[in-house]
Formats: structure tokens, C-alpha cells, sequence
């Protein structure tokens, strides 16, 4: 059964909020590195059209938080780490997880054994 349009956006837009929100957990990182650390630690296709606007609406709504730091070979560089209540976000997103992958498991037909 194939999964509907609808859903299969929510999902990965879903997948890649909670991967993002993951690896700023621990530090602040570069916006270039997370394009690269994304697309090699996850299946989707990361690229600068799908994750920066994905990082801005995560500031807009303030979940993450960005701080300029200057770089010795070139322009000041734009740094993304997570605020307190993106902390609390993925906490809520890691325990929500498992019912959302079940719900989205009966829903397409697919559940787990």
C-alpha cells in the first residue's frame, strides 16, 4: 500500500525535525556539517534546499538557537544549538516517537511484528 502524499511529507519533514533537534542535542554545530552529518547518518536526501529552511523555521519557532563565530579561513560562520525548550521538544518528540511510527504503522498497513 503506498503511503498518501500527505503523510509521507509530515514523516519526513517529522524524521528530519527530531534528527536535527538529535544531533544539536550534545553542541552547537555548523550548518554545513549538519547537511553533511545528516546525509550520511539517515537515509533521506539532505540537502541546503530541504535543511536550511527546515533550520530557520526551527529558530522562527524557537527550538533552536544561532550564534556567529569567526572562522580563520573566511566569513563568520553560523552556528545552530538547541534553546531550553528545544531541549524539552526532543524529549517530548523521543517519547511521542513510538506511538507516532505505531499509528503511522496501521494506518499504511504496516505494522510491526
Amino acid at each position: 500500500m503506498e503511503i498518501p502524499t500527505g503523510l509521507a511529507t509530515a514523516l519526513r519533514r517529522g524524521t528530519l525535525e527530531f534528527c536535527v533537534l538529535a544531533l544539536l542535542e550534545n553542541e552547537e554545530r555548523y550548518g554545513v556539517e549538519l547537511v553533511t552529518q545528516l546525509g550520511a547518518e539517515t537515509a533521506l536526501t539532505t540537502s541546503e534546499g530541504t535543511l536550511y529552511p527546515l533550520l530557520s523555521r526551527l529558530r522562527r519557532t524557537g527550538l533552536v538557537a544561532t550564534t556567529w563565530q569567526e572562522s580563520p579561513a573566511g566569513p563568520p560562520r553560523r552556528y545552530y544549538g538547541l534553546t531550553t525548550h528545544g531541549k524539552a521538544a526532543l524529549a517530548h518528540f523521543r517519547s511521542e516517537w513510538v506511538v507516532f511510527r505505531d499509528a503511522v504503522d496501521h494506518i499504511v498497513g504496516t505494522e510491526h511484528q
